[in-house]
């Protein structure tokens, strides 16, 4: 296995990683800026103001994107698995 085609590997998965966390990590973004500003123009600074809804946002962003995230996975599983013998003799 060549310093390449680990590199690659390493790049692949690092991109894949991001793609599928991407949408819930900008949904709890979101939320916890539109919190801030809640927070900050009618001066409530309560700790779990600013959780809560995040867990939310987060639960239900899991729920509606996690069939295209475990799409994405196992897609991305089955090219290594695929491409073992290619790995292999490279």
């Amino acid at each position: 296995m060549s310093y390449e085609l680990v590199i690659f590997l390493g790049r692949e998965a690092l991109q894949t990683i991001l793609l599928v966390t991407a949408p819930v990590l900008g949904l709890g973004l979101l939320t916890g800026l539109l919190v801030s500003i809640f927070q900050a123009t009618t001066q409530i600074q309560e700790q779990t103001l600013a959780f809560i809804p995040k867990i939310v946002v987060v639960l239900v962003s899991i729920v509606v994107f996690g069939p295209w995230i475990l799409r994405v996975l196992v897609d991305f599983v089955e090219t290594l698995y695929n491409n073992i013998p290619y790995y292999l003799a490279g």
